[in-house]
């Protein structure tokens, strides 16, 4: 009789972890549900070190995109 009662014992205590790890579970993934997913960006490599960033960051010179000015500096000259 002893062992029937740690065997229900047991067994609850199971149950009361499973079903709070679903829910632990289930709220974990509601978040990543709702995030929208970004537009793609277009990516350009810098004309002197190949480094590659979004267009949007990138610095745009006469011959090119460059990621820094010092970049565009060197191949295109100060600026006029």
């Amino acid at each position: 009789m002893k062992y029937l009662l740690v065997f229900a014992v047991v067994m609850v205590a199971y149950w009361i972890w499973r079903n709070n790890r679903r829910e632990e579970m289930a709220a974990r993934a509601a978040p990543k549900a709702r995030r929208a997913v970004a537009a793609p960006v277009t990516m350009v490599a810098c004309r002197v070190c190949g480094t590659h960033m979004p267009h949007t960051e990138a610095v745009q010179g006469r011959e090119g995109v460059y990621c820094s000015q010092e970049h565009r500096q060197r191949i295109e000259g100060p600026p006029a």
